[in-house]
């Protein structure tokens, strides 16, 4: 199951940078998660300073 990005997000892009394989990119006032692209190692969640990822 991908990670999503609550209301949480702080856009300041540090999941962005944790990630992988690239899935999280900048949206409209957060970042999100490309579903397909995510594959649910947990990294983004791990390096948000406010928690905003996490396993849906």
């Amino acid at each position: 199951m991908a990670y999503k990005i609550s209301d949480d997000c702080i856009s300041c892009g540090a999941c962005a940078e944790g990630c992988p394989v690239g899935a999280i990119s900048e949206g409209d006032g957060k970042y999100v998660i490309d579903e397909g692209a995510c594959i649910d190692c947990g990294a983004c969640e791990g390096t948000c300073p406010v928690g905003a990822p996490s396993a849906q």
